[in-house]
């Protein structure tokens, strides 16, 4: 964490099983073949006290998804000042969560590579009728659908021969707000509410938001980093993907 710049003075450490996917590479696409659903996360939720409440106040945008385990959270997040975004992956189908989660978030992204162009709008519709703010779906190689309430934008990707996905939709979504954020504060404007400014930013955002998911593709596990594993634990890897 330090090393790529991320703060942690308000992380929590408990013993127990740290959170893990088993991912396979498949002609460079990642698939993921399992995980402990948060590991010892599930056992100690995130709770937030006054004082992490103030800490998140400071920034200008709060991301979330839907394995932060903080659904319950979100109407306090949505008192303070910050955009909220959600990553709802490909659980955009339980309504329960969407009910939840919706009335309280900015930005809400799904993955949805096996929906047709009119299953997708209606979707997008779907949930900005339930509070949502701007709906972005990203579909890999059929690009991206962003909804804001007013119109429908789109956004084919930059096509590369992928090294490994993983990350992609994230580094989307990643790049996407930030340029949203640094165009709000360029133009001294904060009403995201306001149409005609969503018009003038979401394109150009949508451009930057390819091109840097497109140079995560061609990196290994994201943001590089790996680490060798011991052959035991090699071995009882593949064994249970």
């Amino acid at each position: 964490l330090q090393k790529h710049g991320v703060g942690c003075t308000h992380c929590r450490c408990y013993e127990g099983e740290n959170a893990f996917a088993r991912v396979a590479l498949v002609d460079g696409d990642r698939v993921f073949r399992g995980s402990n659903r948060g590991g010892v996360l599930q056992q100690h939720p995130i709770y937030l006290d006054e004082a992490d409440l103030a800490y998140a106040d400071a920034f200008d945008l709060i991301h979330t998804t839907n394995n932060g385990f903080i659904d319950g959270l979100l109407p306090a997040l949505h008192e303070l000042r910050p955009l909220i975004s959600y990553d709802f992956s490909y659980r955009w189908n339980e309504e329960d969560r969407v009910d939840q989660v919706c009335p309280y978030i900015d930005f809400g992204f799904l993955s949805c590579s096996d929906l047709g162009d009119e299953e997708t709008k209606a979707l997008c519709r779907r949930l900005y009728d339930k509070g949502c703010g701007v709906v972005t779906a990203t579909r890999g190689s059929k690009g991206a659908a962003v909804y804001d309430g007013a119109q429908f934008y789109s956004q084919l990707p930059d096509y590369v021969t992928p090294i490994d996905t993983m990350g992609a939709g994230d580094s989307f979504a990643t790049a996407m707000l930030v340029a949203i954020l640094q165009n709000m504060e360029k133009l001294g404007r904060t009403d995201w509410e306001n149409a005609m400014l969503r018009a003038h930013i979401l394109p150009g955002a949508l451009k930057t938001a390819a091109a840097f998911s497109a140079r995560t593709c061609l990196v290994n596990g994201a943001f590089g980093g790996g680490a060798a594993v011991p052959e035991s634990l090699r071995a009882r890897f593949y064994r249970e993907i």
